[in-house]
């Protein structure tokens, strides 16, 4: 397609969708009308743990209509960490739209995109966890109700803040469980948007801190999942193969080494049932915009910040770039917006900004180094970028073309190769295949090309070599304060 089409064709879909999003009585032609948004953000959530994404062993009914309603994006990634809590700054590089290395986890001096829509006449609402400390949630959202400033808590005792008349966060108050005092604190935002004059559109930002552990669903829900019923994960091992970087990171301690399948099983059975959990509440939101009338003109984000392994290579958590790790579920549905329809054009969770900025006809976030998906959506173009980078401290680098991805792990200095289409898991390491020493060569420059010109301050190829061995049987399990009793029995005391 030449530019001249392309420029054309995009402008007519957001011309549809304009007209299609001017629904409210007694609007006009002549003035498009904002659309809502309603953003739903979930914690250590991976890609495929959806029933929408093929996953038959879990529930999610609502999160699968919001797919069947909108656009789900299967290759969008975190652009990963700097250190092992990547989900601050993955939501870092979420709300201020830039690259890691652009961002890291600190919003001084950022327009976030809470304050962009407010900056252009919507009003905005926060609920839920905020890990990038309370000062930049307060210059960033006019409403707050149940927020919590931190990386994870006990689900049933979350320490909670609201926002007052003066824009400043309370004393934080210990509540209930996590994923019902923000689903509450949005129903309420929304019944009491309803109930005003509707003069503005809303920005609303629910972000659950489930899936997270602790491992420990409502009551309700702890038997929703039978361990014997789930299948290990395709890439199931007992332990890691090799040691890239500190391998006794919070997140590995949360089971023994060796993994078994019993642990992995029973970890799975309460992952799943914290995602049915919010699943649910999820329902009962959107069921709630439309009894009220707002769904025909709001806009539904689904995401997580990242992903988690939860058993696949070894490994518990996401401090690796394994697809499990770094690939993140990204669902966006509404007025205009094509119905049940799959993308694999490569993307970041920061391209939401400027995305979601153009689809509400606002101008474009500022410095931003995300990119506006909007041509991807409405079927004008297949791509924002051939390939995507993505980071892990000092001690891994991967790159992703079409579907090829090479892992580089800089202080050992071991490359992994995998074949994705052939190859999802990540199984076969095909980088000593010989047949592959030209595509390692070409893809080893283009991960030194985004290494430039993203201002990576590693050191892709340092002097000294680190040993790949270790002795998991050193690795000790070291339970934080926030695992509740039955969580330490269960998966601690051994």
């Amino acid at each position: 397609m030449n530019r001249i089409s392309y420029t054309v064709s995009f402008l007519v879909g957001l011309v549809v969708t304009s007209c299609q999003m001017e629904r409210q009585a007694g609007s006009s032609l002549t003035k498009p009308v904002k659309p809502n948004i309603l953003f739903i953000l979930t914690d250590d959530q991976r890609a495929d743990a959806m029933g929408c994404a093929g996953n038959t062993s879990i529930k999610t009914p609502n999160i699968d209509q919001i797919a069947a309603t909108g656009v789900r994006f299967t290759n969008c990634y975190v652009m990963g960490g700097h250190h092992g809590a990547i989900c601050a700054p993955s939501r870092a590089m979420l709300m201020s739209g830039k690259n890691l290395f652009q961002v890291f986890d600190n919003l001084e001096g950022v327009k976030t995109m809470p304050m962009h829509f407010a900056a252009h006449g919507y009003e905005t609402f926060g609920t839920g966890k905020w890990h990038n400390e309370s000062k930049y949630f307060e210059a960033s959202f006019q409403n707050g109700k149940n927020v919590f400033v931190g990386g994870m808590s006990d689900h049933f005792n979350v320490p909670c803040s609201n926002l007052d008349e003066n824009g400043k966060l309370t004393e934080p108050m210990m509540k209930g469980f996590s994923t019902d005092l923000f689903a509450e604190a949005a129903i309420d935002f929304l019944q009491n948007y309803a109930n005003g004059t509707r003069e503005k559109p809303f920005f609303c930002y629910i972000s659950f801190t489930a899936p997270h552990d602790p491992r420990s669903p409502r009551k309700d829900y702890i038997e929703m999942y039978k361990k014997e019923d789930l299948p290990l994960p395709a890439n199931f091992k007992e332990i890691h193969p090799f040691q890239f970087d500190d391998l006794n990171i919070r997140d590995e301690t949360l089971a023994p080494w060796p993994r078994t399948p019993d642990i992995i099983k029973a970890t799975l059975a309460d992952y799943y049932a914290l995602i049915s959990h919010l699943d649910k509440r999820i329902g009962d939101i959107i069921h709630l915009l439309k009894k009220l009338n707002l769904n025909e003109n709001t806009i539904i984000v689904f995401a997580s910040d990242n992903g988690l392994a939860a058993g696949s290579h070894g490994l518990l958590g996401k401090q690796n770039l394994y697809e499990h790790s770094i690939n993140v579920p990204f669902i966006i549905s509404g007025p205009g917006i094509p119905k049940g329809k799959e993308k694999d054009a490569l993307v970041y969770l920061f391209d939401i900004f400027p995305t979601l900025s153009s689809l509400c006809h606002l101008p474009a976030p500022e410095s931003a180094d995300g990119e506006d998906l909007n041509p991807v959506i409405f079927n004008v173009a297949k791509e924002v970028r051939n390939s995507v980078y993505t980071s892990y401290r000092n001690s891994a680098r991967a790159l992703r073309v079409e579907n090829w991805k090479l892992i580089w792990y800089l202080q050992i200095k071991h490359i992994q190769l995998f074949n994705l289409m052939e190859d999802p898991h990540e199984i076969n390491n095909l980088a000593g295949v010989p047949e592959n020493k030209t595509r390692i060569k070409e893809m080893m420059d283009l991960l030194i090309r985004w290494h430039k010109s993203t201002a990576d301050t590693a050191t892709l190829f340092p002097v000294h070599t680190l040993p790949m061995e270790y002795d998991y049987t050193k690795l000790k399990q070291i339970p934080d304060r926030h695992q509740p009793e039955y969580i330490l029995e269960k998966y601690f005391y051994q």
